[in-house]
């Protein structure tokens, strides 16, 4: 396993899983069509851009097969046990003393390829942005992801949600009428991109989680203005600081794939840009697989490590596609007692804050078939038993149909078990004996 967006690009062509677009194309919303087309398929390199000399890719992890490759995990279904040793053996990297990405340099925000999405949004975003910071508080470093609406050749209006590490590291500096300096990294590995879209807790940092998850492969170099230690072999690296008195209003397209309301925010001033030679920009197409598999998955990992511990009775936990990977669960339990589902419920709801909606079925049921699911809603759940109605409690601030300015939602549970008060056998799903034995090719010619 390398530890670069270009090795793992390498890895992903040897699979078949690379599609390249040679012909010129625009940052304005034909990058974003043509991805948009590739969802749920390949990832997409673009070689010939319009307003820009740098190369451009995305779709990286658009599917549990690429996110799969790009942990280091032998299998789909081993996702969540690479994750969650990542997050529990977290190492430091390597530092050394000069990075790749001091290369070549620029102060012109205007040389990047930053792409125009969807035709209501205020402008051009880089969504796969981290930004790296120190917490004041610990002295440990930071690192998570935040969309950057630039609004100049030298200012981005920065997406930062309250209560969150970057956050309160801001106030801090804020309220110590400081400027917050901080580095920001675009096209790096997806591994640091998976663990920097992870919530990890407050003074940990997430590139030891990368580290791990790199097999101890990743280096870090020190930003010469910020002093934030970043990905050596990132391919742009930003330098400046988030403003202590200057904000803007901005809105975007979140994960459910809807505009967000208009907030103002923060406001980062660039000191100076560095990227590599011949440099590749990476883009995410919000609310398509790629940003729902890289907040989603790291999460469904934590699930099913907290719940199962909890919980022995659960089998699993996914994050459905259709609740956007990141609203919505679906845990699979063999079921003990009358009052396991509801535990169940009440303890995904504890470890996800996001969550609006849990659905628990038996383990004839797979948790990730949506036909199934329903099934099971239909055969064993009845409202007046089985619904769990939160009302007024915090949720997702993405969430349209909510309170979004005071986070409030209404949260539901279904217990979609079968009951042991009725028969079991009326229950059972019928199976034809020896039909796994059965090959229609010898039966069709």
């Amino acid at each position: 396993m390398t530890a670069d967006l270009r090795g793992y690009l390498s890895q992903v062509s040897k699979a078949k899983e690379l599609a390249i677009v040679k012909k010129k194309v625009s940052t304005k919303y034909e990058i974003a069509a043509i991805t948009a087309k590739l969802d749920g398929s390949k990832a997409v390199l673009f070689e010939n851009i319009k307003e820009s000399k740098f190369r451009v890719v995305s779709n990286l992890v658009g599917t549990k097969k690429r996110f799969a490759l790009a942990v280091g995990a032998a299998s789909k279904d081993k996702i969540h046990d690479k994750v969650s040793y990542a997050i529990n053996h977290a190492s430091k990297p390597k530092i050394v003393k000069k990075g790749r990405f001091m290369e070549n340099h620029s102060k012109d925000l205007y040389d990047l390829p930053i792409i125009t999405h969807f035709e209501k949004e205020p402008g051009a975003f880089i969504t796969s942005s981290i930004i790296y910071t120190q917490n004041q508080k610990t002295g440990t470093q930071n690192s998570s992801f935040h969309r950057l609406l630039r609004l100049d050749k030298s200012h981005f209006a920065v997406r930062m949600v309250e209560g969150r590490h970057l956050h309160r590291s801001y106030m801090y500096a804020k309220e110590h009428g400081e400027d917050l300096r901080v580095a920001i990294t675009v096209g790096v590995h997806p591994s640091v991109s998976i663990a920097g879209a992870y919530q990890a807790d407050w003074g940990k940092d997430e590139l030891e989680i990368a580290n791990e998850l790199l097999n101890k492969k990743l280096t870090l170099a020190m930003c010469p203005y910020s002093g934030m230690l970043v990905p050596s072999e990132s391919e742009i690296v930003l330098e400046g600081r988030i403003l202590k008195d200057k904000t803007h209003k901005e809105w975007m397209v979140e994960m459910l794939r809807t505009y967000d309301f208009k907030r103002e925010q923060p406001v980062f001033e660039l000191d100076r840009m560095y990227f590599r030679n011949n440099p590749i920009f990476h883009d995410i197409l919000s609310g398509y697989a790629e940003h729902r598999l890289l907040m989603g998955m790291p999460i469904e990992a934590k699930l099913n490590k907290n719940l199962k511990q909890a919980m022995p009775q659960i089998r699993k936990v996914v994050l459905s596609d259709g609740g956007c990977n990141w609203l919505h669960a679906v845990v699979q339990i063999s079921k003990k007692k009358e009052s396991d589902p509801k535990r169940a419920i009440t303890a995904a709801f504890g470890a996800h804050r996001s969550l609006k909606h849990v659905t628990v079925v038996d383990d004839d049921i797979d948790p990730s078939n949506p036909v199934e699911v329903e099934y099971a809603m239909a055969t064993r759940f009845q409202a007046d038993k089985n619904l769990v109605i939160i009302p007024k409690v915090r949720g997702s601030s993405l969430d349209p149909s909510s309170d979004q300015k005071n986070l409030l939602t209404t949260k539901m549970g279904l217990d979609a078990t079968r009951p042991f008060s009725k028969r079991p056998e009326g229950f059972e799903i019928a199976k034809i004996p020896k039909s796994e034995n059965i090959s229609l090719k010898n039966y069709l010619k």
